[in-house]
């Protein structure tokens, strides 16, 4: 995972221009900084979806034999009864 680096103090300085005070400026920061640890890159996120999609692919395909598989057995049957 990647983080997002920015100018702390310029960001500080700017909430305090636009009318916040030391301290809602310091916490508005803060908070940010915090939650960039949640934050995933691109890739990353690619590379799981990637490995989501394989994954889901396989049970398809082990899905589709079984469903083939139930469907052969059920014209078995009906032709073992009727002919």
């Amino acid at each position: 995972m990647t983080t997002v680096n920015f100018d702390t103090l310029s960001f500080t300085r700017k909430l305090r221009d636009a009318g916040f005070d030391e301290r809602q400026s310091e916490t508005v920061v803060r908070v940010l900084a915090e939650a960039q640890d949640a934050l995933v890159s691109r890739e990353y996120f690619d590379a799981k979806l990637t490995n989501l999609e394989t994954r889901l692919d396989a049970k398809m395909d082990k899905l589709s034999w079984m469903m083939g598989l139930l469907i052969a057995l059920a014209v078995a049957n009906f032709a073992k009864q009727y002919f």
